[in-house]
């Protein structure tokens, strides 16, 4: 498993309502997206700063999904290009299942 984390810097008008607005607007893009397991979008009213953190189930998932296309999305509907970051993730503890997965 691997866990990507994308930030990107979102103009300073960019509410959490908006924010929310922009990121329910695009989730439908991630839906049955094949080596995707989970993603959540995160925002820091304080920095203005906009992301997601992806789980995957392999980083080539991750980086055939993170290209030059996307990319572009990213900085055409947000204003800045995306930074993104992989972490190997060989433990995950679910508290909603009561699991703990080991992925190693």
């Amino acid at each position: 498993m691997i866990t990507a984390i994308v930030q990107f810097q979102l103009p300073a008008t960019v509410d959490a309502a908006k924010a929310a607005e922009l990121f329910q607007g695009s989730a439908p893009k991630y839906r049955a997206l094949p080596g995707l397991v989970r993603k959540y979008y995160i925002y820091d009213k304080d920095t203005h700063t906009g992301g997601g953190c992806y789980l995957w189930e392999s980083r080539a998932a991750a980086e055939k999904f993170y290209d030059a296309e996307w990319r572009q999305f990213i900085t055409d509907r947000y204003g800045s290009a995306p930074k993104l970051s992989y972490f190997e993730t060989p433990v995950i503890v679910d508290n909603v299942t009561g699991q703990t997965e080991r992925h190693a």
